[in-house]
C-alpha cells in the first residue's frame, strides 16, 4: 500500500475530516427539517387501491376503470394529481388538483388568455380546463372520436356555453348566438355533413391562447385575420396580401376591408348560395357599405359616386331589377385581388378595359377605355358630347312640353268656365252648401292639404318634393305645419258652433246623423252594382257615402288633435306619460294621417271628381247649387226641402 497505511484506516482518516467540515451541520439540519414537513410519498399507493371504493357505481366520485384505462392518464397514478393523499383511506375533501403542476407551458398560455383571466377575475362561468377537454379520468386524445376537442365536437363543445343565449347577454360578447350562426354557415355545414376539415371554432379564435378580437395578439384581431383564414386559404390570402386593401390592412388602415368585412363571420356562406354577402345579388351591398359611406369616401379621397353611377347604369337597374347575371362590382375590379385603375396590373387599368369588358361584350375594342365607366351621362362628368344632348334635350322639354302644358291649361280652362256657365245659366238647381259652408270647406281643404304635405316631408326628407322644405335656417316645415294645425283646430271649434247655435247648421247635423236606412241604401246599391236590382237607390239629403265620411272626418280631427298636442308640447308629455306613451303618440298621428289621406284621393276625390256623373268636378262645393247627379239620386222630397231651406240659408247660417 501507498504510504502503508491501510484502507481502513485512510477512510476513518477522511470521515473525521468532513465531519470537520464548517458547512455539513447546516446540510444535515436542512435535510431533517424537509424530511419533517414532506409527507410520505403516496407512490406505494396503487391505482386499484383507490378503484375499490371510487370503482362503486355509489361512491362520489364514481371513476369508471374501464374509461380510465382508456384515457390519456391510464399510466398515472392518483396521486399523481392527488398529491395530498397519503394512505388509501383519506380525508375528505381534497384539494383541488391543479393542470399546471404537469401542463406548465399550457397552463400558462390559458392564464393569459379571454378564458383564464376572466376565471382569475371570479367569472367562475369562464371555461375551464374540464369544460373543454372533460372529465379528467376519462379524457381521451383529440384524434379520439369521442374526444369533446375532436374537431367534429368541438362546436358542440363550445355551444355548452356559447350556446345558451341567455347566459351569454350577461358578458356583453360580439355575436349572442355564435353557435347557430355557425351551424348554418359554409364551415359548420361542411362539418356536419361530411366531418370534413372546414374550420373550426379554434382554427379562427384558438384553443388556450383564445383572446378577444380587440386584443392585438388575437388571431381574430382585424390586421390578423388574413393570415388567420390564409392557414386554410393560401392562395386566397397571397393575392390578397398583394391587392390594395391587402396593403392598407398591413400598413394598419383600419377601414381597410378584411376577410369577415366581406363574407361575414359565424355566418359566412357559399359564394354561390344567395344569402352570401359576396354573392352576385348582394356584393354591391357589401362594396356600398364603404364606398358609399361619407366618412371613408372623403378621408381616403375615393371616387364620390361610384356606387350610385353604377346603380344607376344598365348593369346597376339590370342587378336591382333581380338578374344574377349583370355585372357587379367583381365582375370588373375583382375579388381578392382589387387593385386601382392606375395600376397596370388592374383589370380596369385603361389598356385591360378591353380584356375585362369582352369577358361579357365579346368584339369590344380598346375604345372602350375613351370614356368614363360609371358617370358617362352625370351632369359635369360626363364628355363634351354627352354635355350637348343633355342641353339640348332641356330645352326641348321647357320648349315642347312646356308648350303642350300651356294649351292645355288653356283649353281646360275655357271647358271649365264654359261647364260653370251653364251650370249658372240653367239655375243649379236647389243651394245645397250655403257661402258660410262653402268658406268651411275650402279653409278645411287648404289645412288638411297642407298639413298632410308638411307632416310627410318630415318622415320624407329625401324625396324630391320635399325640398323646398330643406336648406332654411328655420324651420320653415314645422312653423306651416302648426301654422295650419292652428287654423285647423280654429276651424273644429267654428263648426262645432255652427252645428249648435244656428238653426242651419242644427238641421245638417239631424240629416247627417246616421239612420237604419243608410243600411237599407247601402244594401240596395250593392244589389244595383252587381245587376241584381234594376232601379239605384233614392237617398235622404245626404247618402250613406256623405255620411261615413262626414263622420270619419271628425273622428280623424279629434284623434289628430290631441295626438298633435301632445307632440307639439314633448316636454310636458314626457314629464307626465312614459316613452312609450310617446311612442304611441307618434305611430298614432302618423297612421291616421296615412288613413286620412288615403280615404279623402280614394272615396272623396272620386264621388266629386272622378266619378263620370260629375266629370271633371262637382261644382257644388263653388257655387253652393246642388250637382246634376243630385237630382238623379235624391228623392224628389228632398230636393224641395232643399229648395226651402235656400230660402232661410243666407239669413240663418251664411
Amino acid at each position: 500500500m501507498k504510504n502503508g497505511k491501510k484502507p481502513a484506516a485512510m477512510n476513518a482518516t477522511k470521515a473525521f475530516r468532513l465531519c470537520r467540515h464548517p458547512n455539513l451541520l447546516p446540510f444535515l439540519f436542512t435535510c431533517s427539517l424537509w424530511l419533517a414537513v414532506m409527507p410520505a410519498t403516496a407512490v406505494e399507493i396503487e391505482n386499484s387501491a383507490c378503484l375499490e371504493c371510487h370503482g362503486e357505481e355509489d361512491a362520489e366520485p364514481f371513476i369508471d376503470g374501464h374509461l380510465f384505462g382508456g384515457s390519456v392518464h391510464a399510466d398515472n397514478q392518483c396521486t399523481s394529481c392527488h398529491s395530498d393523499i397519503t394512505e388509501a383511506e383519506h380525508d375528505t375533501p381534497l384539494k383541488k388538483v391543479e393542470c399546471s403542476e404537469c401542463h406548465d407551458i399550457e397552463s400558462e398560455i390559458y392564464l393569459q388568455s379571454s378564458h383564464g383571466l376572466a376565471l382569475q377575475k371570479g367569472r367562475d362561468q369562464a371555461a375551464s380546463c374540464q369544460d373543454c377537454h372533460g372529465d379528467a379520468h376519462h379524457i381521451v386524445y383529440a384524434k379520439n372520436p369521442e374526444s369533446p376537442i375532436n374537431r367534429a365536437n368541438i362546436s358542440q363543445t363550445c355551444a355548452r356555453c356559447h350556446g345558451d343565449v341567455e347566459q351569454m347577454k350577461q358578458f356583453n360578447l360580439h355575436q349572442l348566438a355564435p353557435i347557430d350562426t355557425y351551424e348554418h354557415s359554409v364551415h359548420g355545414m361542411a362539418n356536419l355533413e361530411d366531418g370534413s376539415s372546414a374550420a373550426t371554432c379554434t382554427d379562427c379564435h384558438g384553443s388556450h391562447n383564445l383572446l378577444k378580437s380587440t386584443n392585438p395578439k388575437s388571431k381574430l384581431y382585424w390586421q390578423n385575420i388574413p393570415a388567420t383564414c390564409g392557414k386554410c386559404h393560401e392562395n386566397i390570402a397571397q393575392t390578397f396580401s398583394r391587392s390594395i386593401h391587402g396593403e392598407a390592412v398591413a400598413e394598419g388602415i383600419k377601414d381597410a376591408p378584411t376577410c369577415t368585412d366581406c363574407h361575414g363571420e359565424h355566418e359566412i356562406a357559399a359564394v354561390a348560395s344567395e344569402e352570401s354577402k359576396v354573392s352576385s345579388a348582394h356584393i354591391s351591398e357589401t362594396c356600398a357599405s364603404c364606398h358609399a359611406a361619407e366618412r371613408i369616401v372623403t378621408k381616403y379621397r375615393l371616387p364620390k359616386f361610384a356606387v350610385e353611377t353604377y346603380m344607376d347604369s344598365y348593369h346597376g337597374l339590370s342587378m336591382r331589377l333581380g338578374s344574377v347575371t349583370a355585372a357587379n362590382c367583381a365582375s370588373c375590379h375583382g375579388k381578392h385581388d382589387i387593385l386601382p385603375s392606375s395600376d397596370p396590373r388592374s383589370s380596369i387599368h385603361p389598356e385591360n378595359l378591353q380584356k375585362t369588358c369582352s369577358v361579357c361584350h365579346a368584339g369590344v375594342t380598346d375604345l372602350v377605355a375613351q370614356g368614363q365607366i360609371h358617370s358617362g351621362t352625370r351632369p359635369g362628368m360626363e364628355k363634351s358630347a354627352s354635355s350637348v344632348v343633355r342641353n339640348i334635350y332641356i330645352i326641348l322639354f321647357m320648349v315642347v312640353l312646356g308648350g303642350m302644358l300651356l294649351h292645355n291649361a288653356l283649353d281646360l280652362f275655357h271647358k271649365l268656365s264654359e261647364h260653370f256657365k251653364k251650370l249658372r245659366e240653367s239655375g243649379g238647381g236647389p243651394h245645397r252648401m250655403t257661402l258660410n259652408e262653402r268658406i268651411q270647406h275650402a279653409i278645411l281643404a287648404t289645412t288638411f292639404i297642407v298639413l298632410g304635405y308638411t307632416g310627410f316631408a318630415l318622415v320624407n326628407p329625401d324625396a324630391w318634393w320635399a325640398r323646398p322644405f330643406v336648406g332654411h335656417s328655420y324651420d320653415f316645415r314645422g312653423l306651416s305645419h302648426r301654422l295650419m294645425a292652428i287654423i285647423f283646430i280654429l276651424l273644429s271649434f267654428y263648426h262645432l258652433g255652427y252645428i249648435i247655435f244656428t238653426k242651419r247648421g242644427r238641421w245638417q247635423i239631424q240629416q247627417l246623423a246616421p239612420r237604419g236606412s243608410d243600411f237599407v241604401h247601402f244594401g240596395q246599391m250593392l244589389c244595383f252594382y252587381l245587376g241584381l236590382r234594376k232601379e239605384r237607390a233614392r237617398f235622404e239629403h245626404y247618402s250613406y257615402i256623405e255620411k261615413a265620411e262626414y263622420w270619419a272626418l271628425v273622428w280623424g280631427s279629434v284623434v289628430m288633435v290631441l295626438t298633435g298636442v301632445l307632440l307639439t308640447y314633448e316636454e310636458w308629455t314626457l314629464a307626465y306619460f312614459p316613452k312609450w306613451f310617446f311612442d304611441v303618440c307618434i305611430a298614432i298621428h302618423y297612421y291616421e294621417a296615412i288613413l286620412a289621406c288615403a280615404a279623402i284621393i280614394i272615396w272623396h276625390f272620386y264621388f266629386v271628381m272622378f266619378d263620370p256623373e260629375e266629370y271633371p268636378v262637382k261644382w257644388t262645393a263653388f257655387s253652393g247649387y246642388e250637382g246634376p247627379s243630385d237630382k238623379e239620386r235624391l228623392k224628389p222630397e228632398e230636393s224641395r226641402i232643399g229648395r226651402k231651406k235656400q230660402k232661410t240659408s243666407d239669413s240663418d247660417g251664411k
